[in-house]
């Protein structure tokens, strides 16, 4: 009776450790994944803040504008953005265009060494596991499912990203435009056209 009272506790115990190693490798599965969401909302913070009225063009010599965006399309994302950092105090500009794609591993952040005619440098991994993503621009106070800068408005006021996980969570997340610093008149390049002022802050909601 002893031993079978010992044996039934026993295996309760067992039963309770791995239990506690599946609970722990759950939370140390959903804080990497909140981290990693939060790096993202960090990176794309920066990115659309500094948001300049630079158009671009790529190694044919293709004219894009200054920002651009379509969840259909790859990349989803294109702009140029200021405060691009020159410690080394390196020949360039502190304007960089960036991109961002939906790749099968997941939102890819891709980076340019130049404004015109550079190939891109290799890309980032901000976030896996993403299943969809959609974008939609805000200006003049209306939302639209796709942007294309022109003279008439070069940047959005706002963007909004839904990004769609694994498992079926979906996370809205609210960004604003071109705040970070005034529109850039270095490297000139190609001209578009001027955009005009946009809010101050920066919002992101996930849910």
């Amino acid at each position: 009776m002893a031993l079978m009272i010992f044996g039934m506790i026993a295996a309760a115990g067992v039963a309770l450790l791995a239990f506690s190693v599946r609970a722990q490798g759950a939370m140390a599965a959903a804080l990497d994944d909140n981290a990693a969401l939060n790096r993202l909302v960090s990176i794309m913070t920066a990115d659309l803040a500094q948001a300049q009225d630079r158009p671009t063009r790529d190694v044919t010599g293709t004219l894009f504008p200054a920002f651009s965006g379509d969840r259909n399309a790859q990349p989803m994302l294109r702009l140029v953005r200021g405060g691009w950092s020159n410690p080394d105090q390196a020949p360039r500009a502190t304007l960089q265009k960036v991109e961002y794609r939906l790749s099968a591993e997941g939102i890819e952040r891709v980076a340019y060494p130049a404004l015109d005619g550079a190939a891109p440098l290799p890309a980032a991994l901000l976030l896996d596991r993403v299943q969809e993503v959609r974008v939609r621009f805000r200006y003049a106070g209306a939302w639209s499912d796709t942007w294309q800068g022109d003279e008439r408005a070069a940047l959005p006021q706002a963007m909004e990203l839904t990004v769609v996980r694994g498992g079926g969570q979906s996370y809205r997340l609210l960004f604003l435009v071109g705040t970070g610093a005034p529109r850039a008149a270095e490297g000139q390049g190609p001209q578009q056209g001027g955009g005009p002022g946009t809010p101050q802050g920066a919002i992101d909601a996930p849910r």
